[in-house]
């Protein structure tokens, strides 16, 4: 069954990210190690929360430095929120650009308002896409089932002819619940190696 529809995954697929460059900044305005930050703000839940959608990002940004005890202002937040990122990504824009116009392009991610705000100034690669599908906006997170659906409403084809690649293994079996071709990612060979083997020209 030929493919119509190719989905990536976002982060650690196409942006490389690290939680602990953030943490690191962090640590200058508390006091507390990485470690103690990471394991606040994972007992806190707050994180799930913004990315599903449940709180907006500036009572998140009050509740986070509640959790740490410290004070920033929401525009410092969000330059040290956005620093888990790196300029270079995992993917070339050329082989977005390869695919676009003979497939449908669907862009599928756990994100948040905050970063995803700072992602489309900094990333053309998002541009590529024929459609996002953001677990804030969706109001659910991989692996659940409705962010699955969700990108297959906006999908061309029936899922055996979508195409879905993730670096989180629980990811790719939740897609492949529903019937999607989908792939753990490894690095941008490995997924040009998926295609070529599904008959995509890239």
């Amino acid at each position: 069954m030929p493919l119509r529809t190719i989905i990536f995954d976002l982060g650690r697929v196409i942006v490389p990210f690290d939680f602990d460059r953030a943490y690191a900044r962090v640590t200058e305005r508390t006091g507390l190690s990485r470690d103690e930050i990471r394991e606040r703000v994972r007992a806190s839940g707050i994180v799930p929360r913004l990315e599903s959608g449940q709180i907006e990002p500036r009572p998140f940004v009050e509740q986070f430095c509640h959790t740490i005890g410290c004070e920033l202002s929401f525009d410092e937040f969000r330059e040290i929120w956005f620093s888990i990122f790196s300029p270079e990504t995992l993917i070339p824009q050329s082989l977005l650009e390869s695919l676009k116009g003979r497939y449908r392009l669907l862009l599928l991610s756990n994100t948040n308002a905050i970063h995803y705000e700072m992602i489309e100034q900094h990333y053309p690669h998002v541009h590529h896409f024929d459609h996002h599908v953001l677990s804030y906006k969706v109001g659910a997170m991989k692996p659940d089932e409705a962010i699955y659906r969700e990108a297959l409403r906006h999908a061309l084809g029936e899922p055996g002819e979508v195409f879905f690649t993730d670096d989180i293994p629980e990811y790719v079996e939740g897609a492949r619940r529903l019937g999607i071709d989908a792939v753990q990612f490894h690095s941008h060979e490995q997924i040009v190696g998926e295609l070529r083997a599904r008959g995509v020209e890239v």
